[in-house]
C-alpha cells in the first residue's frame, strides 16, 4: 500500500515519516539545508515480524504553495492518504487543497495527523479535532481517524503505525485473493471479474536518471498493466523503444512489478541516453495504443471551494507527472457550479498521453487554485456533434468503465445499457480508448450475453435485442423486396446492409449474415440472400416468351443474338426483351457479358473452362487471338468475354494476357 502525506507547509510530514520509517526522504542538498520538502520524496520500510508479507511505502510530498506542481508530480500512484496538520496552526490553505487534490484523484482512505501537541494545551488539541472532523465530513474521508502525537516525543507515532500496517496487511491478503480470482479462469463468472486489474502496462515517469554501471533508469508508480524484466516498452512522447534490464520495487530488485506497485526501470536501447526522457513522459507497453492527445472527453467535477467554471476557460492541466495548459468546452451547459460535475472536452495546447479513467488535476488561469479534477472518458472525439444527445449518452455509459479508487472496475452498468440504434459498440475503437486488448473485451460482452462480431481486423458486440432487432428488420425488408421483385433470386449483401444497418461496416455484416443464416430462414446464392421460403420466378407472360428466346441463345452457344436481333426475330420492342433477359439473369439461368450480350450459365462455365485450359498451357495466361480461334467467335467479341471474367474476379489481365486467380469459382 502506497500512502501519501498531504498538508500545509512544516506541519510535519516529513518529520513524521521519517518516525514512521526511520528513513530521510529529503534527499536535496537545498531541502536538507532549508528544511523544506522541494521535490517528492519516498520511503520503503521493512516490514515489521508482526506484519511479514505485507508492503508499505510513504510518498512525502511538498507542502508549499510555491511547489504545488512537484506535489501533484508526486501523488501519482497514491493509494492512500496521510493527512497531517499541526494543532497549533490547524486546518490551513494546503490543507484543504492536498486532501482535495487526492480525492479528485481517486484517493478515498485517509488517516489524519494531528501533530505538535506537545506544543498546545488538551482543549486545542479537541478543538482542532472537531474542526477536522466537521470539515472531513463533507468529502470522501469522512471516516478518516485522528491520531494526535508529536513528532518531538514520538507520543502517538507508534499507535499511527501501528494502524498503518495492519491496513498494509489488509491490502496485501485482498491483493492475494484477487490475483488468485483472475488467473483462474473457472472463477471469471462475471464481466467486471474478467476485467479486474486488467490492461496494458503504463507508468508515468517523475524521475530520471543514469547510475554508473546501469545507465538510464525512470522511477514512477505502475498505472495499469504488469511488466517483467526483458520486456519491450515505448516512451512517449518520443516513440523511442527500449528493452527492460532491470526492475526494482520498493527498493528491492524484483522481475515484475503490477498496478498500483511503485518501481524503477532500469532501460536500455538505442538513443536511450541521448537525454531526451523527462519527468511527465510514460513508459508504455509495445502493443500500447496511447499516442498524444489534443483533446480529451472527460466528466468534470469541480471543487465546492472553487468558483464557478465556465465555458471555454483558460486552465493548468496535471495528468500524471505532466504539466500542460489548455480550455475547458463544456458539453451541457455553459458554466458549471461550485460542487457540480459535467460532460466536458478538454482542448489541450501540448498535447497529453493519456488513456480511459485517467483522472486529470484541474487549476486556474493563474495556477494558484485548484478548480476542480476530470475523469477521462474518450481519448479520441470527434471533431463535430460533441453535444448531440447521442454522443452524450455514448460519454454517460462510458462513465460505467471507469475504475474504483484501488483500480478496478466493475463494468456490468456498462454491459447492462441497452442499445437500440443498431450500431452496437466498436470493440477495437473502444480497446485503443481503454487500452486494453480487443480480446478482453469480447469476452466480457461474450460473459454479458451481448453477439460479438469480428472480420478483418475489426470487432463489434451487439446486445442480444439489438441484434434480434437487426435479425427480424431484415427478415421483413427480404420480405419487401421478394414481393416487390419476384423474378430476383435474392437481395445483393451490401443492399440488405444498408437498409438493416448501415452504421454497421459491411466486413461486420457478413459474420452477422453468417450466424443469421444458421437458424435457417436466410439462405445465400453466391453475393445474394433470401428467405428460405422464397422461390423467385417469372411471370407466366415472361415464363412463355422465355420459353421462345432459349432455343435461339442455345444454338449459339459463344456468339449468341444481341437483345436487337431477338426482338426484331419476334417483333418485340427491345427494352421489353432486355428487361426478361435481366430478369432470367437475376434467376441464375443467364449472364449478362456485355450490355445487349446474354449467354446461358452453362455455356458461361464451359467458357471459364477453356480460360482454365489456355492458362495451364501458357504461363503468361489466355491470350484473346488464343481463345477466339478457340471458341470460333469474333476477336472483339473474345475481348469482350475476358474483360466479363476479368470484372469478375475470375481471372486478372497482366499485358495481353489473362491469369486465373479464381481457380475455386463456380458458374451454375
Amino acid at each position: 500500500m502506497i500512502i501519501g502525506t498531504a498538508g500545509h507547509v512544516d506541519h510535519g510530514k516529513t518529520a513524521l515519516v521519517h518516525g514512521l520509517t526511520g528513513i530521510a526522504t529529503d534527499r536535496l542538498k537545498e531541502e536538507r539545508a532549508r528544511g523544506l520538502t522541494i521535490e517528492a520524496g519516498y520511503a520503503y520500510p521493512e516490514s515489521p515480524p508482526a506484519f511479514a508479507g505485507a508492503t508499505l511505502g510513504f510518498i512525502d510530498v511538498p507542502g508549499h504553495e510555491r511547489f504545488i506542481a512537484n506535489m501533484l508530480s508526486g501523488a501519482v500512484g497514491i493509494q492512500a492518504m496521510l493527512l497531517v496538520v499541526a494543532a497549533d496552526d490547524g486546518i490551513m490553505p494546503q490543507t484543504v487543497e492536498h486532501a482535495r487534490i487526492l480525492e479528485l484523484l481517486g484517493v478515498t482512505r485517509a488517516w489524519v495527523a494531528l501533530t505538535k501537541i506537545d506544543r498546545v494545551e488538551p482543549a486545542r488539541v479537541a478543538q482542532v479535532t472537531q474542526e477536522l472532523q466537521r470539515w472531513l465530513a463533507g468529502t470522501v474521508f469522512a471516516d478518516a481517524p485522528v491520531f494526535p502525537l508529536s513528532n518531538t516525543s514520538g507520543e502517538g507515532v507508534e499507535a499511527l503505525g501501528q494502524t498503518l500496517w495492519t491496513a498494509a496487511a489488509d491490502v496485501s491478503r485482498d491483493n492475494v485473493s484477487k490475483d488468485n480470482v483472475s488467473r483462474d479462469g473457472a472463477a471469471l463468472s462475471e464481466p467486471s471479474a474478467a476485467l479486474a486489474g486488467a490492461g496494458r502496462f503504463r507508468l508515468a515517469i517523475d524521475r530520471v536518471f543514469v547510475k554508473r554501471g546501469a545507465g538510464v533508469v525512470v522511477t514512477g508508480t505502475v498505472r495499469s498493466g504488469r511488466i517483467a524484466s526483458g520486456d519491450r516498452v515505448r516512451l512517449l512522447p518520443s516513440g523511442l523503444t527500449a528493452r527492460v534490464r532491470g526492475l526494482r520495487c520498493q527498493n528491492r530488485d524484483t522481475a515484475s512489478a503490477s498496478r498500483g506497485e511503485r518501481c524503477a526501470i532500469n532501460l536500455s536501447g538505442a538513443d536511450i541516453e541521448s537525454g531526451r526522457l523527462a519527468r511527465g513522459d510514460w513508459v508504455v507497453a509495445e502493443a500500447s495504443r496511447v499516442t498524444d492527445r489534443h483533446r480529451l472527453d472527460v466528466v468534470l467535477r469541480a471543487l465546492p471551494e472553487s468558483p464557478p467554471i465556465k465555458h471555454w476557460a483558460p486552465v493548468h492541466l496535471h495528468h500524471g507527472s505532466a504539466h500542460v495548459t489548455g480550455r475547458i468546452s463544456l458539453l451541457e451547459g455553459e458554466t458549471l457550479a461550485s460542487g457540480a460535475s459535467m460532460l466536458a472536452q478538454l482542448v489541450l495546447e501540448s498535447p497529453l498521453q493519456a488513456a480511459h479513467g485517467d483522472r486529470i488535476v484541474v487549476r486556474d488561469h493563474g495556477a494558484s487554485q485548484t478548480l476542480g479534477g476530470a475523469s477521462v472518458l474518450d481519448v479520441a472525439p470527434p471533431r463535430r456533434g460533441a453535444r448531440k444527445p447521442e454522443r452524450l449518452a455514448w460519454l454517460r455509459q462510458l462513465r460505467e468503465y471507469l475504475p474504483d479508487a484501488c483500480g478496478h472496475q466493475d463494468s456490468s452498468a456498462f454491459w447492462q445499457r441497452p442499445m437500440t440504434d443498431g450500431t452496437g459498440i466498436d470493440l477495437s475503437a473502444l480497446s485503443d480508448n481503454l487500452d486494453r486488448e480487443t480480446s478482453e473485451l469480447e469476452r466480457s460482452a461474450t460473459l454479458a450475453g451481448w453477439w460479438v462480431v469480428a472480420g478483418q481486423g475489426s470487432s463489434h458486440a451487439l446486445p442480444e435485442m439489438t441484434q434480434q432487432m437487426l435479425y427480424h428488420k431484415a427478415l421483413d425488408r427480404l420480405a419487401q423486396l421478394h414481393e416487390l421483385e419476384p423474378a430476383m433470386r435474392g437481395v445483393d449483401i451490401d443492399r440488405l446492409r444498408r437498409m438493416v444497418a448501415p452504421q454497421l461496416p459491411a466486413n461486420l455484416f457478413r459474420p452477422l449474415l453468417e450466424r443469421w443464416k444458421t437458424g435457417g430462414e436466410i439462405v445465400q446464392y453466391g453475393p445474394f440472400v433470401a428467405l428460405a421460403s422464397h422461390e423467385a420466378s417469372l411471370s407466366p407472360e415472361e415464363a412463355r416468351r422465355w420459353q421462345q428466346v432459349r432455343p435461339l441463345l442455345e444454338a449459339s452457344p459463344y456468339d449468341p443474338p444481341r437483345v436487337r436481333d431477338i426482338a426484331q426475330q419476334f417483333g418485340w420492342e427491345e427494352g421489353e426483351v432486355r428487361r426478361l433477359l435481366r430478369s432470367c439473369a437475376l434467376l441464375g439461368s443467364v449472364y449478362q457479358l456485355r450490355h445487349d450480350h446474354f449467354f446461358l450459365t452453362p455455356h458461361v462455365a464451359e467458357l471459364a473452362g477453356v480460360i482454365r485450359e489456355l492458362d495451364s498451357e501458357a504461363s503468361p495466361g489466355a491470350k484473346a487471338a488464343d481463345f477466339r480461334d478457340r471458341v470460333g467467335c469474333g476477336r472483339k467479341l473474345a475481348v469482350s468475354i475476358l474483360e466479363f471474367f476479368d470484372r469478375i474476379g475470375f481471372t486478372r489481365r497482366i499485358g495481353d494476357s489473362h491469369k486465373v486467380i479464381r481457380e475455386d469459382m463456380l458458374f451454375e
